[in-house]
């Protein structure tokens, strides 16, 4: 095993490690990408200030999210087909996270079901879900949530529509993989990967299959889900929802500060800031560009937490600066998850972790609440103008 010292070092592993589908359904945006670029090469042009002769003993990186207390501002974001990037995946990184001390979000499209992570973990996690129209599957859905004690719900608002990804479609993008030609040739290629695939039974939509009408084999699911995303989505909607799910609700997909100003008026208690990854609306600012001003739009009123294009410490440690709460990461843990199980989880949040905690020290800081935009200096022109 080489030495890993950063998270790019994990996603080389990954890439060999993976068949190239899901890889590729990790790896990728919608249409020309460009959202999904600027994600990450955003915060790039953010640069951190460095100060010396201060007194960066007794750092600490603590801080706390809806209440509960975390190692580290960062939450594992939801992530559809996780268990097909390593067997039993979605299991796998719930116990990291829960051993790491950070929350774990569960896509409502994972592999393992509520059930099955719920059985896994001693601490509560927290369920994404779709904005579905199928108002009994919702409700069952909140209500399997709470029989599995999970401590927050994450309602996602930006997949109406679903964006175009043009390698998923190359690729017939499928759980389990579909075996043609072009899938049986690169998974030939991936013998441990496959080893594991046949040592679980869960290859399937442990959430959906099964549980929505119409839905009982995964050859039905992408025409389900078609037809099951609700087009006609509006914030009367989202007030359903929130009378489904009684405990903390988070609402994941606010890119424009008009809609978080909405989210703080259905009662939601945080907004996760999020493009998708880059993956729905190709040419939306970037999640780091946009939040400057939903921050303005909100105030105090709602905890405010980011995704998209994290890929290091110190790209939380520059979300945390400019004013969120906490930063989710998707595809950076998938990484470590690819290349390692749940070692490689708890991999990139360690990686992370002295990411963050040094460069804090280096920036003159010794706790997370002391975090601000003095650490930053922040180009003219690059926060989103949201003025008509």
């Amino acid at each position: 095993m080489p030495v890993i010292t950063c998270i790019d070092d994990l996603k080389r592993i990954y890439e060999r490690r993976v068949p190239r589908m899901f890889y590729d359904y990790a790896e990728s945006g919608s249409w020309t990408e460009q959202t999904f670029r600027e994600n990450t090469s955003d915060f790039e042009k953010i640069y951190l200030r460095q100060r010396v002769a201060k007194d960066m003993t007794g750092r600490s990186t603590h801080s706390q999210m809806l209440g509960q207390d975390v190692a580290l501002p960062v939450a594992l974001a939801p992530v559809g087909l996780t268990g097909m990037q390593s067997a039993d995946g979605e299991i796998k990184a719930a116990k990291a996270a829960e051993k790491f001390g950070v929350p774990y979000a569960l896509s409502t499209m994972s592999i393992c079901s509520i059930e099955d992570v719920a059985s896994h973990t001693n601490k509560p996690f927290w369920l994404q879900v779709y904005t579905l129209k199928d108002d009994d599957f919702m409700q069952r859905l909140f209500d399997r949530a709470k029989a599995a004690k999970c401590s927050a719900a994450v309602i996602t608002v930006d997949l109406q529509l679903l964006g175009q990804r043009h390698k998923d479609l190359k690729n017939g993008l499928s759980a389990p993989p579909k075996l043609t030609v072009k899938s049986m040739a690169n998974l030939a290629t991936k013998i441990p990967w496959g080893l594991q695939m046949l040592g679980t039974k869960r290859r399937f939509f442990g959430n959906i299959v099964g549980h929505a009408k119409g839905v009982s084999d995964p050859a039905s699911l992408s025409t389900w889900f078609a037809e099951a995303a609700d087009q006609a989505l509006d914030w009367d909607r989202i007030r359903v929802f929130r009378k489904m799910w009684d405990g903390p609700l988070i609402i994941k997909g606010i890119i424009d500060p008009r809609d978080a100003i909405q989210a703080v008026n259905v009662g939601a208690d945080a907004i996760i800031v999020s493009n998708h990854g880059g993956r729905q609306l190709d040419g939306a600012l970037s999640s780091i560009r946009a939040l400057p001003a939903i921050l303005d739009a909100v105030g105090d009123k709602i905890e405010v937490h980011i995704d998209s294009g994290i890929r290091s410490g110190q790209d939380v440690l520059k979300a945390i600066a400019m004013g969120a709460k906490a930063a989710h990461i998707g595809r950076a843990y998938i990484y470590g998850l690819g290349a390692m199980g749940e070692a490689g989880v708890t991999k990139t949040l360690e990686l992370m972790h002295k990411e963050f905690d040094t460069s804090m020290g280096l920036c003159g800081c010794r706790t997370v609440d002391q975090l601000s935009r003095d650490i930053l200096m922040v180009p003219k022109g690059f926060e989103g103008d949201w003025q008509d």
